[in-house]
């Protein structure tokens, strides 16, 4: 029999692996014994007491090391990079845990943690040649403009923003609809390995569960709770981009939608989104009006005496010190930035994204940085 557990994440990750424990039920048991290290040591009397337990629920928590092999699953998260990060900690996606039922935690591979607004782009997996392009148009764009790019790495709309967002050199999440160890759909396997390695794929399912009717209405509010708008480039009065746009709406985030052609059903849905009150968005300057963000004008920098541009007054301290360090011309990473300045990672991350956004500074496709 597994000793009792005294790790307050270790006892997220069981409740989270437990099928029969959702977040809303997770809610009332820490209410009521304020701890989940406690709600797996308690009684199934005691967990009865519970508003919304109920017997099948009560007897998987008493009997959790029977229905959840905790050794085995932190074993895989080690073998695959992968770390549970619960709702509790700081790097959880800040959005997502403002929401009504944010999941308990998430698995997450990737060195990459939200430090940026992020947009998601959803759609059809049946995508058709005009909706592949805008959705990798606006997440390129989007993406330069210093925007994480969060989506579902299905097939077709979902797939084009990732790539779009990789390409543009910009950070993009990817949110599953099943465990981390299954790869789907199974042809996305390279675009898995780039997001995981440039940006981060996450879920909040356990390893082996496979996708189904339940999980990606799940993982829909995932990707709807991360983020400031929800963007549906075409989807069908039906489809799985409409649950999206529900849990954005419930969740008050910005719903905007791409018009199509009206004599195809892969437009039904945006059209009905437009109509019940969704923003019409044609361009990015639309999406940003939408989230009040204002589009950076180019940066009008005068040549000094040295034939070098000159700076705009308005810089803070930190804008300086961190171009400072592109004084020659010198191509930088953002931990060769964070050594030569000294600052903090969240400091420097947020400065060099203002820089970007006032076209002072450009990433290249290789990562680094130069003055613009």
């Amino acid at each position: 029999m597994m000793p009792p557990l005294k790790d307050r994440n270790d006892a997220l990750l069981v409740l989270n692996g437990l099928q029969r424990v959702g977040p809303v039920m997770l809610r009332n048991l820490l209410e009521v014994f304020g701890d989940p290290v406690k709600v797996l040591s308690a009684s199934q009397s005691d967990l009865l007491q519970v508003k919304g337990v109920g017997d099948k629920a009560a007897e998987a928590l008493v009997e959790w090391s029977s229905r959840f092999n905790l050794d085995k699953e932190k074993a895989l998260m080690a073998k695959k990079g992968v770390r549970f990060i619960s709702k509790e900690a700081s790097d959880f996606p800040e959005m997502l845990s403002e929401t009504f039922d944010p999941p308990i935690g998430l698995y997450w591979m990737g060195e990459y943690v939200i430090d940026r607004p992020c947009v998601a782009i959803v759609g059809t997996r049946r995508a058709t040649l005009y909706g592949r392009t805008m959705a990798k148009k606006f997440a390129a764009e989007l993406s330069r403009l210093g925007f994480c790019i969060v989506s579902g790495m299905a097939r077709g709309t979902d797939t084009a923003a990732h790539e779009g967002a990789l390409e543009a050199g910009g950070k993009t999440v990817a949110v599953l609809g099943c465990g981390l160890d299954i790869i789907y759909p199974p042809e996305n396997l390279d675009i898995y390995k780039e997001i995981a390695a440039k940006g981060a794929v996450v879920s909040e399912f356990p390893f082996g569960r496979r996708a189904d009717r339940q999980t990606f209405p799940m993982r829909n509010r995932v990707v709807a709770g991360m983020c400031q708008g929800v963007i549906v480039i075409e989807s069908a009065a039906s489809g799985g981009s409409m649950i999206t746009a529900r849990f954005a709406g419930e969740q008050g985030r910005s719903l905007m939608a791409l018009p199509g052609r009206v004599d195809q059903t892969s437009s039904e849905g945006c059209h009905q989104l437009i109509r019940d009150g969704a923003t019409l968005v044609t361009s990015v300057d639309d999406i940003l009006e939408e989230l009040r963000y204002a589009r950076p004008e180019e940066a009008e920098l005068d040549l000094d005496e040295t034939g070098s541009k000159s700076r705009p007054d308005n810089l803070s301290e930190a804008e300086s010190a961190v171009l400072d360090c592109f004084v020659g011309g010198e191509l930088l990473s953002l931990d060769s930035i964070i050594n030569q300045t000294n600052r903090a990672m969240a400091e420097v991350s947020s400065t060099v994204m203002g820089l970007e956004l006032k076209r002072l500074l450009v990433k290249r496709g290789d990562g680094r940085y130069e003055a613009a």
